[in-house]
């Protein structure tokens, strides 16, 4: 074990191989480093990696007003004053420079492109922001060059260059970024919470749908909040661009977008990936962690996945022994080369319960089959009306009663447990009259008992070392809240029926014409009791994620053309 108290703190500027800002000069990371005291008599130790854009605080600013577009006038690129702020950056304590620099690690932190102390400028997700930290890499391998406060150069002589990246959430999306553009050095990463895919962030299958809870949000609100550097004028222009790109007028997918998709980089990834997401996560949602699971899965990229019962949170908060156990494993097994044993254990750990856990050879587990239920027969056709000042929790309250503003499909009462694991997909045959594009799909459980509800602070602090550097080593600790209800909302899904064709490109609907719509909900991994019902609930504006159209839109289902299809086992 090392001095944690005695280890070498330094800070360093990284020189990129990219002008995002455009004035003429490469731009530079700012790095911090805290290392064992033996580094500096020539012990050379692997690299955690954690970049950032939050390190620099985070900004006022203001989110679209066109989620309202019941008579609102809307310029693509000039938002209208706010209505809604975006995000805070997530609060999440600071436990790897205290747990595993006593332990031989460097622990390294960097601000992203455009925030903190870098140069440059944010783009949520842009290339340029992989680039910017593939930088820091390079520099522990000696590929690139960095410089101290007074400009004098500085080499990372005390780095092996075996670096492994980790995060949560935009943090942990920046280790996707950088895996795909498949860099040497990168031995793993370990993204939480993060985002494969920014389309399907702020977009799905053709919608423009917003993280719960953001409405307003997209990918240029993102970037101006975390314009922290100094001067950000100078990325004025790049900021309007971003605007621009992003079409919030269709939600059709572009090069915009393509530039965003981690997925098209999967067959570059070197590293191996410890994926981890919370399965109420509604912010950054599970499709992120499932389509980048299938994506590694598929190009043999050496992996393992954890899925909790949490939220939008670090895993620490919720299972805090045994994720320093499993993780501290992890990264001796990739960046020490020690056979810890971890890669020989089942590849999945899913919690489908509070403090339930499974594991499983793979995920979706082994043995899952997929299961159509047709959702009626003949040709009875069956309407509801659009009304989006109703909640969803509001639409699927009563299941067995009669809605006008939604239809709900339910199974009989299950016989035995049943496990959902993995993406339900649902065929719709439809017709749509009026002015919301939007088809909504919300899985359901039906029946009394104990349900999940989310996590909850207590007062109580949970720590990891000591509190000598800027990172606290602290989390309020959290217990799992339950209540009875008589439903949950499993996973849900969204569709723009003008993109039933194309991602990129909008196709007009003809009014009253029926079609088949097909599209995915959110990967999960449920367990439904005996006794309960599976319920499939369809309405069109979900008010809490699709933006909100004029009500009074008229969807008329065939049953007999429709279906739900559930891995199940």
């Amino acid at each position: 074990m090392h001095d944690y108290t005695t280890a070498i703190r330094e800070r360093v500027w990284v020189q990129t191989a990219v002008d995002s800002d455009a004035d003429g000069q490469p731009d530079r990371v700012a790095v911090r480093i805290i290392r064992p005291a033996a580094t500096a008599d020539g012990l050379k130790v692997p690299v955690i990696f954690q970049a950032s854009p939050y390190y620099g605080g985070i900004r006022g600013v203001a989110g679209h007003d066109d989620v309202d577009r019941s008579g609102v006038d809307y310029l693509l690129g000039e938002p209208a004053p706010a209505k809604a702020e975006p995000p805070p950056p997530p609060t999440f304590g600071g436990y790897l420079d205290n747990y595993f620099v006593p332990r031989g690690y460097a622990v390294v932190f960097a601000d992203s492109l455009g925030t903190g102390r870098s140069d440059g400028c944010p783009t949520a997700g842009g290339s340029n922001e992989a680039l910017g930290m593939k930088a820091v890499i390079d520099w522990f391998n000696g590929r690139a060059t960095a410089v101290d406060a007074d400009g004098a150069p500085v080499a990372a002589d005390w780095s092996t260059g075996r670096t492994g990246m980790i995060g949560v959430s935009y943090n942990g999306t920046l280790p996707n970024a950088v895996a795909a553009t498949g860099v040497e050095g990168l031995e793993t990463i370990v993204p939480i919470a993060a985002v494969s895919n920014w389309y399907d962030y702020y977009r799905a299958n053709g919608g423009v749908v917003a993280p719960g809870g953001y409405q307003g949000e997209d990918t240029d609100v993102m970037a101006r909040a975390v314009l922290t550097r100094a001067t950000p004028e100078i990325c004025a222009e790049v900021m309007a661009g971003l605007t621009r790109s992003q079409d919030r007028a269709t939600g059709d997918y572009n090069d915009y977008w393509a530039e965003r998709n981690y997925l098209n980089g999967a067959g570059s990834v070197r590293a191996s990936v410890f994926l981890v997401h919370g399965l109420h996560d509604d912010n950054v949602r599970t499709q992120q962690t499932g389509q980048w699971w299938e994506a590694l899965a598929a190009h043999n990229v050496p992996r393992k996945i954890w899925l909790h019962q949490a939220g939008h949170t670090d895993p620490f908060a919720v299972r805090r022994d045994a994720w320093l156990d499993a993780l501290h494993r992890w990264f001796d097994q990739w960046l020490y080369g020690i056979d810890t044993g971890i890669m020989n254990e089942p590849m999945a750990d899913v919690e489908t319960a509070p403090n339930q856990w499974r594991t499983a050879d793979t995920w979706p587990v082994p043995g899952t089959r997929r299961v159509v239920q047709p959702l009626g027969w003949g040709r009875t056709r069956q309407t509801f009306v659009d009304n989006p000042s109703r909640t969803a929790a509001q639409l699927v309250a009563n299941g067995t009663q009669a809605d006008p503003n939604r239809l709900a499909y339910l199974s009989p009462p299950l016989a035995k447990e049943t496990r959902l694991s993995g993406t339900a997909e649902v065929t719709i045959r439809a017709d749509i009259r009026g002015e919301s594009p939007y088809l909504t799909a919300l899985l359901v459980d039906y029946g009394t008992g104990v349900r999940y509800a989310g996590t909850r602070a207590l007062a109580e602090q949970d720590c990891v070392g000591p509190s000598v550097s800027g990172d606290s080593g602290c989390f309020s600790k959290q217990e799992y809240a339950t209540t009875t209800t008589p439903y949950e909302i499993v996973t849900r899904g969204w569709l723009d029926v003008r993109n039933r064709l194309s991602l990129s490109r909008s196709s007009q609907v003809v009014p009253g014409r029926a079609y088949t719509f097909r599209w995915k909900l959110q990967p999960t991994d449920y367990v439904f009791a005996p006794g309960h019902r599976i319920g499939l609930v369809l309405l069109s504006t979900e008010r809490d994620h699709t933006l909100r159209y004029p009500g009074g839109t008229v969807i008329g289902v065939r049953p007999g053309g429709s279906s739900l299809t559930l891995p199940l086992s």
